[in-house]
């Protein structure tokens, strides 16, 4: 496979996919232009890192498209002091993104293999505030609560009350909910020690976490 010239493909995802999405937040869009996404995939995907699709990482996962990770970022708004609980390290490259704005990320992947794989590419790239831990995270992760911030990087049929619960009051929550094709990407924020304000950001499609909490089937 001929190799692209990757300065300007980052380029183009910025001026064709992610502005254009409205993420203008000039600290998120200076961010994805310093840290190489390329470098957070197999080898066999490098080409394609930086297109308009989610991006295949092995292992049956994949990672949101950039423009998602844009406007994921823009709408948490995270703070140099905050502290985060990421769903599913997956490649580790939206654990870098959170690791970069916040104080420090707790990471959880349910898989061996990935997590290694993303510990290896975290190091790499000198990010040390934070932690990947190894478990099944899909319904919520008390270990370090409560959180600033809580993003969960597939989506889930069903959102467990646990992970509003496990907010700090003014923390916010990134979520793909529903199912296939009709998903939406919401944020909510923690209020008041029980009140929660939800905001639905887009529609969107990704496969879900692994062990996401399922409604209620009717079958005939």
């Amino acid at each position: 496979m001929m190799d692209i010239n990757l300065e300007q493909a980052r380029y183009n995802m910025i001026e064709q996919q992610i502005r254009p999405w409205d993420v203008l937040d000039q600290d998120v869009l200076d961010l994805l232009m310093r840290l190489p996404r390329e470098d957070f995939v197999p080898d066999e995907f490098r080409n394609i890192a930086l297109a308009d699709m989610n991006t295949p990482v092995n292992h049956d996962q994949v990672m949101m498209a950039p423009k998602l990770e844009a406007r994921m970022l823009q709408a948490l708004n995270i703070k140099a002091d905050e502290t985060i609980l990421e769903v599913g390290t997956g490649s580790g490259y939206v654990t870098a993104l959170l690791a970069s704005q916040a104080r420090y990320v707790y990471s959880v992947e349910i898989d061996p293999a990935l997590k290694t794989q993303a510990e290896q590419r975290l190091a790499r790239h000198n990010i040390g505030n934070v932690t990947l831990e190894e478990g099944d995270a899909a319904r919520g992760w008390k270990a370090h609560a409560p959180y600033d911030v809580i993003v969960l990087t597939g989506s889930v049929p069903l959102l467990p009350d646990a992970f509003k619960q496990d907010l700090k009051v003014g923390g916010r929550l990134f979520a793909i909910v529903g199912d296939a094709p009709a998903m939406t990407a919401r944020l909510i924020t923690r209020v008041g020690q029980a009140e929660w304000a939800q905001e639905d950001l887009f529609e969107t499609e990704l496969p879900p976490l692994s062990n996401a909490l399922e409604p209620e089937r009717f079958v005939l």
